[in-house]
């Protein structure tokens, strides 16, 4: 026993031994957090193969980065290098708990928001997380306490040769096996899961860095020529309005109210006999609303920012990251600025950070005229939630700032109390908490709750001002509130196994319009957020025809009601498309195989719609076009600044 000890430890005392027994850890580690941690939908054989087998090649080319370097800085190299990797892992472990997707370099730039979300993080934290780093403390171990020696030799370019050549036949025999199951990979998937699935962490961060500097490239690139062919794409997917809507709301002002998180599963929900969101289930019935029950939110990574950025310019959020956060210097023709041009005012108010999202930079892109943020509000502890004010006192505090407004006016109210992880002070909660076990979706039926409640509340005081009956008011979920990595606990709230069919089913979010002398009911057209723009500009008399947008009037009777996802996935009426797999919306079995040129053909149009939205984006190509009768945002203009917005009223140039 002595002597296999002895031996085991030789190998180990020189470098390549040591180096071989740091990657067949990192390997290990790799391939268990991959299984247990994220759901990435395996399904067969060759797919489980694969998890097992791709940590190796990136390990060996990351860690044989070390041997490169020379005598005892090798060994540093090499424990630096598998922290970070390590940390890297684990920070995507996090990520994914909140976000279900992983981090892209893009979303690396949001780091303002990173002090913000410093309570949801702690709340993500697992007893078990030690573990995730128990290998790179043994192994440093191992070299500190001399149980290994440290081989100052330099190692032979030979000897590096060979090791690539292995690592490089590995990673190539893993990408041809993907490709088998899953051709095409690295060109067609808009879905990281199965970059993640195939390649594995490592190689999928390789990609996303590659893909961003792509997406950065693509401005410079970018010329006037790029922007016809997105033109001649609008214009012919262009809705015309409908005539019994067309100008219905001329001339009232516009009051959008974010409805954070809010899943439209809660409404006419009822958790223990009690319903959870009485004033919106009381809207249903009102003359002058319309209810979108397949209303579905299209957020990415984005989240809150993309439902803005969608809802404000009808462009797709970007596949990684945020559009916010990112593009926020680029040119837009938001609605904003096209309301400015027809004599409204523009305000956003929100009791949070003015950082946030990068809100306070590409406010003014877009064209806002006032922006009041958490500087604007009285936030005490009693009143704060994870994410700002909580909704009550915000929209109390807001009356005054509204009321400086002059009308007509275009607002939007951003709520957060809403908002992951879904905690409030019990003395505040009138309805009890879930039983699932699982914290978050327990919690969330109360905080529905009480921004049902500070919506009722907001609502009195728009009848009491008299701008209810003077005002198109527009309610919309930005982003689910539950996500899949809950689904254990949805079922018992459900009654039922949550099947892939009802995870699309769960994207859809609320969205009810309200407008003074319209008709109201129960709209069952399929639509999405980037629908929402030319839905408003047509109610208040604005023709869309010359503007880039890609989405269609909810409203018109030529309204497309092919539903993209920023995955590449779809809604429909009829076809679903569900992590590539395609299923009858009315069943919910997989599609019959006659069916299925038609699910490819949605599928091909719901790809070129995001990629014409992302070259909109990416290159930045607004710049090179002037809708008629648009005049080009200055951004120069705007200052959000308390101490300088107060006296900076609009003139009458920039309406």
């Amino acid at each position: 026993m002595n002597k296999l000890l002895n031996k085991g430890q030789s190998i180990f005392n020189k470098y390549i031994g040591f180096f071989f027994l740091s990657v067949f850890l990192l390997w290990l580690k790799t391939y268990f957090v991959q299984l247990t941690q994220f759901q990435l939908g395996i399904e067969n054989t060759l797919q489980k193969f694969l998890l097992f087998f791709n940590p190796l090649g990136s390990s060996l080319i990351f860690l044989g980065i070390s041997a490169f370097f020379k005598g005892r800085k090798k060994y540093t190299v090499m424990m630096i290098i598998y922290f970070l990797l390590s940390f890297l892992l684990y920070a995507n472990v996090l990520f994914y708990r909140f976000f279900n997707d992983f981090i892209t370099f893009p979303t690396l730039t949001q780091t303002q928001n990173f002090g913000d979300v410093s309570g949801s993080v702690s709340s993500l934290l697992r007893p078990y997380d030690i573990l995730f780093f128990v290998d790179f403390i043994v192994l440093v171990a191992l070299l500190a306490f001399r149980f290994v020696k440290i081989e100052v030799k330099d190692i032979k370019r030979r000897k590096i040769s060979v090791l690539y050549s292995l690592a490089l036949v590995i990673s190539c025999v893993n990408l041809s096996l993907a490709e088998l199951d899953r051709p095409q990979l690295l060109t067609r998937g808009f879905d990281r899961n199965y970059i993640v699935k195939y390649l594995g962490m490592y190689n999928y961060t390789i990609y996303d860095a590659v893909k961003s500097t792509h997406a950065s490239a693509q401005r410079v690139m970018a010329s006037s020529d790029d922007i016809t062919e997105v033109i001649n794409y609008t214009k012919s997917n262009y809705a015309e309005p409908n005539p019994a809507y067309f100008a219905k709301g001329k001339g009232m002002n516009v009051i959008y109210l974010h409805l954070e998180s809010m899943q439209n599963f809660l409404i006419n929900y009822k958790l223990n006999g009690q319903e959870v969101t009485p004033f919106l289930n009381s809207l249903i019935k009102d003359q002058n609303t319309m209810y979108f029950d397949n209303f579905f939110h299209q957020t990415g990574q984005g989240k809150t920012s993309d439902a803005e950025f969608m809802l404000e310019n009808s462009l797709f959020g970007l596949p990684e990251g945020s559009v916010f956060t990112t593009k926020g210097l680029n040119t837009f023709q938001a609605a904003p600025a096209i309301l400015g041009q027809n004599g409204y005012t523009s305000a956003v108010f929100h009791g949070n950070s003015g950082s946030f999202w990068n809100r306070n930079e590409i406010y003014k892109s877009l064209g806002f005229d006032k922006f009041f943020d958490a500087n604007y509000y009285q936030i005490n502890s009693a009143d704060e939630a994870e994410y700002g004010l909580m909704d009550k006192p915000f929209y109390q505090q807001s009356i005054p700032l509204l009321e400086s407004l002059p009308q007509p006016f275009y607002t939007k109210f951003i709520t957060v109390a809403n908002h992951y992880p879904y905690a409030m002070n019990q003395k505040d909660a009138t309805i009890a908490p879930a039983t699932t076990g699982d914290k978050s979706v327990d919690g969330y039926f109360q905080t529905a709750r009480y921004a049902d409640e500070a919506l009722r509340q907001f609502f009195d005081y728009l009848k009491k001002s008299g701008l209810y009956n003077n005002s198109i008011i527009i309610m919309y979920g930005d982003h689910y509130g539950i996500s899949e990595n809950h689904n254990k606990a949805m079922a018992q709230i459900l009654g039922k196994e949550i099947t892939p069919v009802d995870n699309a089913g769960l994207q859809r979010v609320p969205l009810f319009i309200r407008v003074p002398g319209m008709q109201g009911g129960v709209n069952h057209e399929y639509g999405g957020q980037v629908d929402l723009l030319p839905t408003l500009l047509h109610l208040l008399g604005i023709d869309t025809k010359d503007y880039v947008q890609f989405g269609t009037d909810l409203l018109s009777k030529q309204h497309d009601s092919l539903v993209a996802f920023r995955n590449g996935d779809y809604v429909s009426p009829t076809i679903y498309s569900v992590d590539g797999k395609y299923y009858d919306s009315t069943t919910g079995l997989k599609l019959e195989s006659d069916k299925l040129p038609e699910a490819k053909k949605y599928k091909q149009l719901v790809q070129e719609k995001l990629t014409f939205s992302d070259k909109v984006v990416n290159g930045d190509l607004l710049r090179f076009y002037t809708p008629k009768n648009f005049t080009p945002v200055d951004r120069t203009k705007y200052d959000y600044n308390p101490t300088h917005q107060n006296s900076n009223e609009k003139t009458t140039d920039n309406k």
